[in-house]
């Protein structure tokens, strides 16, 4: 099938050629006829499946066949999305459609001056892409009017629920004309997701195009065990050996993502971390720099794995396996995109062996293993020869016991090494007091 025979306009195909695609997805294939006929939509899809192009082409399309009834323009159709980086993603999509044929966008979300916003939505616009929180702020303020909308979307549904933006989805619906089009899109499709059709969605039409939470096939997946200590190090490696020039890492937290950069700059890797504590201005920098190809990695949190849209990245990597299994497969989504190859590797240790238990139950099939041989899961520890060898020069001592046969030799041992380990301390507490404490040497923990 091919985008003519969907009933797209030529603005639409020419914007669509434009952009490289020549046949549609089956999620467009299936949802754009569904939604030119007029009916809510609930549905699902896996990650990097054109899901956002599926709802876009045919809303444009529509709102521009539909006469305005006054001059001054207020929003029309509304798209949810649950983070900063998937409203710029899909705000740029409808822009990019929007503009051949006359239609405005502007995207709603925190962590920026709200009074720019208000000055765009002023000056009228069409469709609005929001996170929920900064909208209702808009709402609250009587900056944006929501009694025209004809079209809602909520896009990364399951994300939203995640991110406990439920109660906010419901007070916005309150705020929305009753007659209106709903579209459910999710990349996951859960309990929850039928529960929250149940409140917002109309009978609706529902089209699940892959098996609910499975990886995207274009992904090749890589499981490498490795010792804790030795991620980073293993990591640095694959990066030099297979001269990754584009790769995206996964850590748990904001300061694990900090950290590595740091460590991967000391390795004359050239790093970035993009998180929650950065300010939108820094992350939306960040993430232009890594696109142009003048970052190597880009170290992100679970706020990068939704949403971000980055052509032909080659590489994936988790660093920390996340926590909830339907994060892996948003995670290893970002590669593989639009009918290109990627390849997802996680560098897993001991102690994440139930997380990675959990996301195999999931995907229902085990990720293949590799090994390199320089890295051993458990690292043998430099100290341990040393203790070895400590208590071979002990079991010398029983000698002087033959010697000496009396009881009172045993209890005397331990006495003897009692006093030593009080000095160790003593000497080590006043060592601690007196020297800063910059001198104890952070850099000395990378190596």
């Amino acid at each position: 099938m091919s985008f003519d025979s969907l009933g797209l306009c030529d603005e639409l195909l020419s914007a669509i050629a434009s952009r490289g695609y020549a046949t549609p997805t089956p999620i467009q294939t299936q949802a754009i006829p569904v939604i030119f006929e007029g009916k809510d939509l609930l549905a699902g899809a896996q990650t990097g499946t054109g899901k956002t192009a599926a709802f876009a082409l045919p809303i444009v399309q529509i709102l521009s066949e539909m006469v305005l009834p006054s001059k001054r323009r207020s929003p029309r159709a509304l798209v949810l999305v649950p983070t900063r980086e998937l409203a710029a993603q899909v705000s740029e999509q409808m822009q990019n459609y929007g503009r051949r044929l006359s239609l405005r966008s502007t995207m709603i979300y925190g962590g920026v001056n709200i009074q720019a916003q208000i000055e765009r939505l002023h000056r009228g616009v069409d469709i609005v892409v929001a996170t929920p929180g900064r909208l209702l702020d808009h709402v609250e303020r009587n900056t944006i009017n929501l009694s025209k909308i004809e079209f809602l979307v909520l896009d990364e549904a399951d994300r939203m629920l995640d991110l406990g933006f439920i109660d906010d989805i419901l007070n916005i619906v309150e705020y929305l004309p009753s007659q209106r089009q709903n579209l459910l899109f999710s990349a996951t499709y859960s309990q929850s997701i039928k529960q929250l059709a149940d409140e917002i969605l109309d009978q609706p039409q529902r089209i699940e195009v892959a098996r609910r939470n499975i990886a995207a096939d274009a992904v090749t997946q890589l499981i490498y065990s490795v010792d804790r200590n030795r991620k980073r190090e293993m990591l640095s490696h694959l990066i030099r050996k297979g001269e990754w020039n584009q790769v995206l890492v996964f850590v748990r937290t904001r300061y694990g993502a900090d950290k590595l950069t740091d460590e991967l700059l000391f390795d004359g890797i050239k790093a970035a971390p993009i998180h929650s504590n950065k300010s939108q201005s820094i992350r939306t920098r960040t993430l232009a720099e890594f696109k142009r190809g003048e970052l190597r990695v880009l170290v992100a949190t679970d706020v990068a794995a939704r949403g971000l849209d980055i052509e032909r990245l080659p590489h994936v990597v988790n660093y920390d396996l996340p926590q909830v299994p339907e994060d892996y497969v948003h995670r290893i989504g970002r590669t593989g995109r639009a009918g290109e190859d990627g390849v997802a590797i996680s560098l897993v240790c001991s102690a994440e062996k139930p997380l990675l238990f959990e996301i195999e139950k999931l995907l229902e099939y085990n990720i293949p293993r590799q090994t390199i041989a320089e890295f051993p899961q458990i690292a043998v520890k430099r100290g341990v020869k040393a203790k070895v060898t400590k208590k071979s020069k002990g079991s010398s001592k029983p000698k002087k016991k033959s010697v000496q046969p009396t009881k009172a030799k045993p209890p005397s041992k331990p006495t003897k090494a009692k006093s030593p380990a009080k000095t160790t301390t003593s000497k080590r507490g006043k060592a601690a007091t007196e020297r800063p404490a910059p001198k104890t040497g952070r850099r000395g923990s990378r190596s």
